[in-house]
């Protein structure tokens, strides 16, 4: 029963009513009048923006024109990205039938259809020089089924129009847009939008700069608690229930809040019987092949495997969260030592999540010979990594709980050597870590010279059980460049979750993709991406600047800011 002080029920049956009652006039909106939508939002979300990020900094007690202001307006330039990407999508559609796919479609030795998604164009090459994107799709699709089975929603005749929960997250700016928004213009369906206590902050600044679609009834934002989203989950007016968030949330919306007290629990039988996407977090590895790396190279994999921690102040279902490195690589403890100085110059923050500094001592409860880095001051954590955990030790707390917090942990396999190392570490990936998110790949390009190596990376890529495989590049570029899809590996189930199950972002609407692939160069200069890099706000601020609108003129003066030392 909803808590009598919380959200009346007659506020939120208001919501679920408007939106029930502009249903069908969402799934039978004219294409021109949905991109015309999607320029007013761009409009509407750039006026909001020095709001949003000033909230950001407040409630998570970043200082102002440092790095973490500058992660705030990346977060800004991956809205603006999805929303320009999805106009551009929408546009193609209405000329041609179909998105625009930027590459060719390849089949693997298996059978199994490629899509080439990134880059677009000259631009994107340029702002990102040496990345490429493919999106595997799930055997069983031809290549040539692709464009005949793409953009679904917006073939034949309209079906009727549907309601979905979206139970926002609470950590990253971007993600609940990301959310509302595939929903809205990829499977045509109207939202209510309920904001994760955590961010209620954004609520007001979403009904403002996304006012076009509230004014309209195609979304409407609500706020509460557990008791809230839990009330609304059962409302017979919504058809659908999307999430993104932890197991345990999923676990209390499909199963009840009730779940883990009752005894004689029947697995298989959830108490919500509607359907239930979500994406639910992951244990992210990071597997570092071993191979000929200079001491330059460990500073630089350093800077850059510290940051990927870093953003976000660690609060993501993308920060790495285990190390794997092979026993007998001479450069593991140097690589290690420089994740650490970097660590060290790096000011600590904000432990801003709910819950995150309870987790953290539960995981130094469990690993008291953490090395800790940076002072922590009230409020906040130190940067931490748990070093050479046992890989034999199924059961330790680093391999089966995401730690929600400033923490990683860095593990060793023996092998015989990197091929053989490698074909491990997937098989210790996908059979000892918790979900199927995401996994990066850390590979010098002289390795790949060696056939067995080469061979061995392609059999990591294809075995990887994972949504995401990102080689050589920061995870959050798999979320970031919106044509590829961000969701779990498929196949999960209510009772085993995993990550979730569904996909979200995916703006070139490909049927049924099952991973995406990401890879980049070894090296990359200038890398503003590092939280070493002391232009970072204004850096960020000029790149959300340029998503929103993308000009040539533009790029010289972000080239610029990068360089700087």
């Amino acid at each position: 029963m909803l808590n009598p002080l919380a959200v009346p029920q007659t506020t939120l049956d208001e919501a679920v009513r408007v939106v029930w009652t502009n249903r069908n006039t969402w799934a039978t909106l004219a294409l021109r009048e949905r991109i015309t939508l999607l320029d007013e939002l761009c409009r509407d979300v750039q006026n909001v923006a020095g709001c949003w990020v000033a909230a950001s900094l407040s409630a998570k007690g970043l200082p102002a024109n440092s790095f973490g202001e500058g992660e705030e307006w990346l977060a800004l330039a991956t809205v603006y990205r999805q929303l320009r990407l999805l106009r551009q999508a929408l546009g193609e559609i209405e000329r041609q039938g179909t998105p625009r796919l930027p590459g060719p479609i390849t089949t693997r030795p298996d059978g199994q259809a490629v899509v080439r998604v990134f880059s677009q164009n000259g631009l994107d090459r340029i702002m990102l020089p040496g990345v490429r994107a493919d999106v595997w799709l799930e055997p069983g699709i031809e290549p040539m089924e692709v464009a005949h089975k793409q953009a679904a929603f917006y073939r034949g005749q309209p079906a009727p129009g549907k309601v979905v929960l979206v139970l926002g997250a609470g950590n990253n700016a971007a993600l609940v847009p990301g959310d509302f928004l595939y929903k809205l213009f990829v499977e045509g369906k109207v939202v209510v939008l309920k904001p994760n206590p955590a961010n209620a902050y954004l609520g007001p600044l979403i009904e403002q700069g996304f006012r076009a679609l509230v004014q309209r009834g195609f979304l409407q934002v609500v706020y509460g608690g557990a008791e809230v989203g839990q009330y609304l989950c059962r409302r017979p007016a919504i058809d659908e229930v999307h999430m993104t968030g932890s197991r345990h949330t999923y676990e209390a919306v499909v199963f009840g809040s009730d779940h883990e007290k009752r005894p004689g629990r029947v697995v298989g039988s959830p108490r919500l019987e509607k359907p239930v996407t979500a994406e639910l977090g992951n244990i992210t590895p990071v597997i570092v092949v071993p191979g000929p790396w200079s001491d330059h190279d460990i500073d630089i994999q350093a800077k850059k495997l510290a940051s990927w921690l870093v953003f976000n102040s660690a609060f993501a279902c993308l920060t790495p969260r285990v190390i794997i490195q092979a026993k007998g690589w001479a450069k593991r403890e140097p690589l290690n030592q420089a994740i650490g100085r970097v660590l060290s110059q790096v000011n600590t923050r904000r432990a801003y999540y709910p819950g995150a500094v309870a987790i953290y001592h539960q995981f130094i409860a469990a690993h008291p010979e953490a090395r800790c880095y940076g002072t922590a001051g009230p409020e906040h954590l130190p940067w931490t990594v748990v070093p050479d955990v046992d890989p034999d030790n199924a059961a330790d707390i680093c391999f089966q709980q995401e730690p929600f917090c400033s923490l990683l942990a860095e593990m060793a396999l023996a092998a015989d050597n990197p091929a053989d190392y490698l074909d491990r570490a997937v098989a210790f990936a996908n059979e000892s870590l918790w979900g199927t998110l995401i996994a990066a790949i850390v590979i010098h390009p002289q390795s790949l010279k060696d056939p067995a190596v080469a061979a061995a990376l392609d059999r990591a890529v294809a075995n990887l059980r994972y949504g995401s495989v990102v080689i050589n590049q920061a995870p959050g570029f798999a979320y970031f460049l919106m044509v590829t899809p961000w969701g779990s590996f498929p196949g999960n189930t209510p009772n085993n979750i995993q990550s979730g199950v569904g996909v979200v972002n995916n703006v070139l609407m490909l049927p049924r993709p099952q991973k995406a692939v990401i890879r980049g160069p070894f090296k990359t200069w200038p890398d503003p991406f590092v939280v070493t890099f002391r232009h970072g706000c204004k850096f960020f601020k000029d790149f959300a600047n340029f998503q929103a609108q993308p000009s040539l003129w533009s790029l010289p003066g972000l080239f610029w800011t990068a360089a700087r030392k």
